[in-house]
């Protein structure tokens, strides 16, 4: 046992001396004043001949247990790590704060559809009757926005009276048939064809007003009013069976014995993951992302609201069927919470964006609300969401509307009159959000030193043809710039000196065969858009390199 324990105890014997001489330095026979040996792992051999015969395995030993190193000496890798660690560490709370408001942005878009519209189609009917008998000739008999309402409150009659033949419950009973893999390939189905819906439809919208307020002196190269029309019905409707489908399912999954639907559909939410992070990303395919991400939100609550209407309908409205739905209610917000946070912290990671791009995201959007308020604004703020986020309320309030209808029993003065209290609720809601969101959004854009754009006219170019150059370059870049860039390009640029102007000497024929290629390369490259430019599905189908 002894023989065991000795070479332990010379080793550590050996360390402790080797210490105590000044870190391997030792006063060598010829006087010599003590040596500082090195610390990586060779060693002066005239430090460590003296102790012990072989040197060769305890120098190793040695160096390893007590060899040091220097973070100081690459101080700027270490920063721009810790650096990553705080961004990670600021994501969640910035991230939040854009889906916050856009959050609100989107239900500021949704209650407008249920409070002020149907106001406003009341008041544009009035003006078109009335209008013959005030005798003014000469004037349109209804503004392009007054158009525009009463097209969007006759597709939500005509939708709303043809989900009337659509039966939910034979529709929830024909999914729960099904086994739960073929539930699972469904459900992604219908998020696939919700987004392609979206996209497409929005479109077909826009269509139908520019044709229905086009300018009857101009040359139309449209197929009609009519045609647009029912083409925007035929959208309404099948989208809103579609987002019917995806509550059905949605709520089957509640509704099953195991919970292995709802734990399958939530997993879905992490493979999300998979397919993003480990993409390239700038600074605008990350914008429309969290575009997405918040209608995406938005929609899911919306349809959590229709599951539980539908839920507590069948079980006669007990308030503690209630506290059964709402831990799967809350664990599915908290899954797509905890997605949304780890897919945005590590693509601003791999891509090295930095948090303070969701406060310009933010303002972006800030930007939108601020501009649609003006007097001669382009175009509503509920489009303009649409366009931004992929937001389509029209399909969203059609199902809406039919659940409830069909939920809630009106009858008798009683119900009218907490119907009518409900609809002034609802109106107070949509008037304070839109207060508060305007206040927020003029000191979002004030902060990004936005204001002087809210002043500059819309480009009225030709269809087909884009814009000059120097009205593109003229237009800023949020995002891209610096607050002092953004405040010198408000300056007007002082004129050249003519002394400078010297002419260029002429080209070789190579340079000039290098400026055509150049030249062609510039033509097909697409130009950079900022942020201001990029809707939901600008750059969808573009390829990210």
């Amino acid at each position: 046992m002894q023989n065991r324990q000795a070479p332990v105890l010379y080793l550590i014997i050996f360390c402790q001396k080797c210490w105590a001489q000044n870190r391997w330095g030792s006063a060598l026979n010829d006087g010599s004043p003590p040596v500082l040996c090195e610390w990586v792992g060779y060693f002066n051999a005239k430090c460590c001949h003296n102790v012990f015969p072989d040197p060769s395995l305890a120098r190793f030993l040695c160096a390893e247990l007590t060899r040091g190193y220097f973070l100081e000496h690459n101080e700027a890798k270490y920063t721009e790590r810790r650096e990553r660690v705080y961004t990670c560490m600021r994501i969640p709370r910035e991230l939040e704060k854009l889906m916050i408001f856009g959050f609100f942005l989107c239900l500021d878009a949704f209650l407008y559809v249920f409070t002020l519209l149907p106001l406003r189609v009341l008041l544009a009917l009035l003006h078109l009757f009335t209008l013959p008998c005030c005798g003014l000739r000469g004037s349109l008999l209804l503004q392009p926005a007054q158009v525009c309402d009463i097209l969007k409150g006759l597709i939500m009659v005509l939708c709303y009276s043809m989900m009337h033949y659509v039966d939910y419950s034979m529709m929830y009973h024909l999914i729960r048939g099904q086994s739960v893999i073929k539930l699972y390939i469904i459900y992604n189905m219908l998020e696939v064809a919700d987004r392609l819906f979206s996209s497409f439809g929005q479109d077909i919208l826009d269509a139908l007003y520019w044709t229905a307020t086009e300018p009857k002196e101009r040359k139309r190269d449209s197929i009609g009013v009519i045609p647009h029309f029912i083409m925007a019905v035929f959208y309404v409707f099948l989208h809103a069976i579609l987002i019917m489908v995806q509550a059905s399912t949605l709520n089957v999954a509640f509704n099953s014995h195991n919970k292995s639907l709802l734990t399958i559909m939530m997993s879905n939410n992490f493979v999300e993951i998979k397919g993003s992070v480990f993409k390239k990303f700038e600074k605008n395919n990350l914008f429309q992302m969290s575009n997405s991400d918040i209608k995406e939100r938005f929609t899911n609550y919306v349809l959590l609201l229709i599951v539980c209407l539908r839920n507590m309908e069948q079980f006669s409205w007990n308030p503690d069927h209630l506290w059964v739905l709402l831990p799967d209610v809350f664990m599915v917000i908290a899954s797509e919470i905890a997605v949304d946070i780890i897919k945005h912290a590590f693509i601003t990671k791999f891509n090295e964006i930095t948090a303070d791009v969701y406060s310009e995201y933010r303002a972006s959007l800030a930007f939108d609300l601020v501009s649609s308020r003006q007097k001669n604004a382009c175009t509503d703020y509920s489009d303009s969401v649409a366009r931004r986020m992929g937001f389509i309320p029209l399909p969203l309030a059609v199902l809406l509307i039919r659940v409830v209808m069909s939920s809630v029993n009106v009858q008798g003065a009683l119900s009218y009159s907490c119907l009518l209290l409900f609809y002034l609720g609802m109106v107070t809601l949509k008037v304070l959000n839109s207060i508060v969101l305007l206040g927020k959004s003029c000191v979002y854009v004030k902060r990004a030193n936005m204001e002087d754009k809210l002043f500059e006219r819309p480009s009225t170019a030709a269809p087909g043809k884009t814009p000059s150059r120097t009205r593109k370059t003229s237009r800023l870049r949020l995002g891209c710039v610096s607050e002092d860039a953004w405040l010198s390009t408000f300056v007007s640029p002082e004129p050249p000196d003519p002394d400078t102007l010297t002419p260029s000497p002429s080209a070789t024929p190579e340079q000039k065969e290098e400026e055509g290629m150049e030249g062609t390369e510039l033509k097909h490259r697409t130009p950079k858009k900022d942020l201001l430019d990029v809707d939901r599905f600008t750059i969808c189908g573009n390829r990210i390199d």
